[in-house]
């Protein structure tokens, strides 16, 4: 907004009035202060996809926005002090990763605006009240977790064909995770499945759980999604390969690191997507009128040298769909 000093002078720039039309000038280029976003993750993110989702939008670090980057690295209970914290720093959007993160975002503000980056059942977890109609002060994407669930399953069994029992790995107190348990028996009957069910808490539990499965005589391993698995990444392929279980999860990393297969939603491309509501929400759109999108890109991931160590050949059928063979 142009003061009417600044009008002033430079209606009467003619007059010889320079010195202070240089003054107006430079009072026309003040930047308007940083925008404040908060991010709340509960372990692993692609935060170079969302920063380069802020670029794309026209957002600059430093001068446009001011990040606040808070991750609990895979505890829960450390999420509720660090979503306290983002509202203490009067973000003005808080951008989470994770079903946990964002309930407990939820419980931490009504009124500032949260959008769901990586969140697999954003109904069923009770954060909206609809995709189409969110309400309230949350909106974003699904990852889509528990829709995905039985596709893995089918996935698993046309990789392993001879695969009868397999063990399904998951932290209980995940929110979605009863779902997921749903889907997959629903799934595992025609598949001519039987399913044991492990549960573990803590990564202390790791130790105990591999032995449970063996004593199921499990030939194949299925992880439910979880925060817990993810920090303790290294831990979880070193107990699968020691088991010579082959294993399919539901991000591209855990193949890349050494698990046979996964198979779900880009995270990197939901992380780089929330910033486009970030954008939106900052030029005043609600949250509750930005109805929930869905994931568009899906990945297949097989390791083969992974395949090799265990002696399995995975058919041509499922090779040729993968998005990425490591060979």
């Amino acid at each position: 907004m142009i003061s009417r000093a600044c009008a002033f002078a430079l209606a009467v720039l003619a007059a010889g009035l320079g010195p202070f039309v240089l003054a107006c000038a430079a009072d026309l280029q003040q930047p308007a202060s940083p925008r404040h976003i908060g991010v709340l993750v509960t372990a692993w993110s692609s935060e170079s996809q969302f920063r380069q989702g802020l670029l794309d939008a026209g957002y600059v670090e430093g001068r446009d926005v001011v990040v606040e980057w808070r991750s609990a690295n895979g505890h829960y209970d450390r999420l509720p002090q660090l979503a306290a914290d983002l509202v203490q720093h009067q973000v003005e959007v808080i951008v989470v990763a994770g079903t946990v993160a964002a309930q407990v975002a939820k419980r931490a503000t009504s009124t500032i605006p949260i959008v769901l980056a990586v969140v697999s059942d954003p109904v069923g977890s009770g954060l909206v009240t609809s995709l189409g109609h969110p309400g309230g002060n949350v909106t974003g994407l699904s990852a889509m977790g528990t829709e995905l669930s039985a596709k893995r399953l089918q996935l698993l069994k046309e990789a392993i064909p001879r695969v009868s029992r397999v063990a399904v790995l998951s932290n209980p107190d995940t929110p979605y995770v009863p779902k997921v348990i749903e889907e997959l028996n629903a799934a595992a009957l025609p598949l001519s499945i039987e399913l044991k069910f492990v549960g573990v808490r803590t990564h202390e539990e790791f130790d105990s759980a591999f032995p449970a499965i063996s004593r199921a005589h499990a030939q194949a391993l299925y992880v439910i999604d979880d925060a817990l698995f993810t920090s303790h990444q290294a831990a979880l392929l070193k107990l699968a390969s020691k088991a010579r279980l082959p294993a399919i999860y539901w991000a591209r990393h855990y193949s890349e690191k050494g698990g046979l297969i996964s198979y779900g939603v880009s995270y990197g491309d939901l992380m780089r997507r929330s910033a486009g509501y970030v954008d939106k929400i900052l030029k005043g759109a609600k949250p509750a009128d930005l109805p929930i999108e869905q994931p568009t890109q899906f990945e297949l991931v097989v390791n083969l040298k992974t395949a090799n160590a265990l002696g399995i050949t995975i058919p041509e059928s499922v090779l040729l769909r993968a998005d990425e063979v490591i060979r």
